[in-house]
């Protein structure tokens, strides 16, 4: 009986352009974060034109200038009249003081009279270490451990050059074949060949009598007292023309 009434419930049609849908529409674009910042976004996004004699840039700049100046000269303004009495600046404390830190942490004032003192080093021609180090070097050395023949050149083209490159790959010929010689002559049976291990393992594989095992040949006994073995031998009786 509802079932119609509740199907025109769920369907409403509004049209767009009533009172309230426009009341509605014109209210949200007046709480739109969005619209309401939009003019602001599209001139953020447009260049600006700011001159370098500008009022507020002359301004900054003088200020700046002002600011910088000052502190620039704060401390001296400060130091005014404390070194009335030093002839020279060597004489007054505070420089003395900075002076001798400064030198105190130089490096290079720090190690220079070791550095000085390094290049200066005498060390007798027969003493014990050097004399063992120069055995050690006599030891070591490869030019004196190796003597090298002379290296004689010879044109590519000449014969006895060719005559020795023939008679070269000869003897590595024959070097290199040296080995099968004993071999020359021998008979050789394929039976245990790498070929022939691998064509048997295939064929026990692929053998259908090794793989299964065929139902005659299973030791198969009957049970003599079993119910369909009895009733076979009542029928046989039954039909048994002795």
């Amino acid at each position: 009986y509802t079932e119609a009434w509740d199907a025109d419930k769920k369907s409403i049609h509004v049209m767009p352009d009533t009172p309230d849908i426009l009341l509605a529409k014109a209210n949200a674009a007046n709480v739109s974060n969005k619209l309401y910042v939009q003019a602001w976004e599209e001139a953020k996004k447009k260049s600006y034109d700011m001159r370098a004699d500008a009022i507020p840039i002359k301004t900054a700049k003088a200020s700046r200038d002002i600011a910088s100046d000052y502190k620039y000269k704060e401390t001296h303004e400060k130091e005014k009249g404390h070194y009335i009495g030093c002839p020279s600046a060597k004489e007054d404390p505070k420089l003395a003081l900075a002076a001798r830190a400064m030198a105190l942490q130089n490096d290079r004032l720090y190690k220079k009279a070791y550095n000085d003192s390094k290049t200066q080093i005498h060390i007798p021609v027969d003493a014990l270490s050097v004399q063992a180090a120069k055995e050690c070097q006599t030891l070591v050395s490869d030019i004196d451990y190796r003597q090298y023949l002379h290296q004689w050149t010879c044109l590519p083209d000449q014969n006895d050059v060719i005559h020795a490159r023939q008679a070269y790959d000869l003897q590595s010929d024959n070097v290199y074949k040296s080995d099968l010689e004993w071999l020359r002559g021998i008979g050789w049976l394929t039976e245990g060949s790498v070929d022939v291990v691998k064509a048997k393992k295939a064929q026990e594989l692929l053998n259908d009598r090794l793989y299964r095992t065929r139902p005659e040949q299973l030791k198969f006994t009957s049970i003599a007292d079993s119910p369909d073995v009895v009733l076979a031998k009542t029928n046989a009786m039954q039909l048994s023309d002795v």
